[in-house]
C-alpha cells in the first residue's frame, strides 16, 4: 500500500484564484495546487532556501524540491502556451496559529520561541524529548537526521513541538546537538555506539530501534508503552546500495543516506 503524502503546511490561501493570458483567448487550463503555490511564494517571493521552506512546511526538503520544481513548470507552461492558470486544490492545511508567526531568518515558523538553531531555556519542570524526524516519521538513521522534532513535556501533557534543522550535525556532532538544546530524551532509529556513549556522556536517554509516527512515538512514551530495542546497534556510517540496518539489528527500516 503506498505511503500516505504529507499534509503539507501554508501560511494562507493565495488571494487570487486564476490568471488568464491577454490578446489571445486561453488555450488550456494549468491548474497549480495551493502546496505549489506556497513553495512559489516561499522561495521565489520570500527568498526562502529549499531547507527552509521545507522546514516552514513541514515536510523534507526532498519533497519540496519535487513540488517546487513541478510549479515551476506549469508557469512556465501557463506563460509560453496561453493556458489559463488556476490554483486549487492540493494536499495542504492552513496554519492555524499565523498571527503568532515570526521572522525566523527568512523563515516564519509558528512557535513563538523559535529560534534559528536553539530553542529557548527550558524550566526545571519541563522534560524535553527529541525524535529524529522526517515527513511526520522517525527518521531512520541518527547519524544523517536533517531534523529533530522536539517537544516540551510538562506532568506527562505535551505543551510545544518544534522541528529544529541540524543544519549539517552529524553522527558525534549530534549529541553535542541536542545537549545544546537541552534535550532529557532521544527516540531513533537506527544509531551507532560512538553516538549512543556521546549521548550517554551528555546524560541524554536513549530509545532507540523506534518506528512510526513521531508523535504517536511520544505519546506511546508518556504513557510507557513505546516499543523499542535496548541493544540496538548500527556500527558503520555508509551503507551499501541495498543494505538495510534491519539486517543488523539498527533500527526497523532502511537507513537513509
Amino acid at each position: 500500500m503506498a505511503r500516505p503524502k504529507k499534509c503539507r503546511r501554508v501560511c494562507q490561501e493565495p488571494s487570487f484564484e486564476s490568471f488568464i493570458p491577454g490578446g489571445i483567448p486561453a488555450d488550456g487550463i494549468v491548474q497549480l495546487s495551493v502546496d505549489e503555490y506556497e513553495t512559489i511564494r516561499l522561495i521565489d517571493y520570500e527568498k526562502m532556501t529549499q531547507e527552509e521552506c521545507a522546514l516552514q512546511m513541514e515536510v523534507a526538503r526532498t519533497t519540496i524540491t519535487d513540488i517546487y520544481m513541478q510549479a515551476r513548470y506549469k508557469i512556465a507552461d501557463s506563460l509560453i502556451h496561453g493556458k489559463r492558470l488556476e490554483i486549487a486544490g492540493g494536499n495542504y492545511s492552513v496554519c492555524d496559529n499565523r498571527t503568532q508567526c515570526q521572522k525566523f531568518g527568512q523563515c516564519k515558523f509558528r512557535q513563538k520561541n523559535c529560534k534559528k538553531i536553539q530553542l529557548n531555556n527550558k524550566e526545571n519542570d519541563i522534560m524535553r524529548i527529541a525524535v529524529t524526524y522526517e515527513d511526520g516519521e522517525i527518521f531512520q538513521h541518527f547519524g544523517h537526521t536533517e531534523n529533530f522534532k522536539i517537544y516540551d513535556v510538562v506532568e506527562g501533557k505535551v505543551m510545544s513541538a518544534d522541528v529544529v534543522p541540524t543544519l549539517g550535525s552529524g553522527h558525534g556532532a549530534l549529541a553535542g546537538f541536542l545537549k545544546e538544546n537541552q534535550v532529557d530524551v532521544l527516540i531513533c532509529g537506527g544509531i551507532g555506539g560512538g553516538a549512543q556513549q556521546a549521548l550517554a556522556e551528555a546524560g541524554i536517554k536513549l530509545y532507540g530501534g523506534a518506528s512510526g509516527n513521531a508523535d504517536e512515538a511520544v505519546a506511546t512514551l508518556l504513557n510507557g508503552n513505546l516499543q523499542f530495542n535496548p541493544d540496538v546497534h548500527c556500527d558503520h556510517h555508509d551503507h551499501e546500495e541495498g543494505h538495510t540496518c534491519g539486517d543488523h539489528g539498527c533500527g526497523n527500516g532502511s537507513c537513509h543516506s
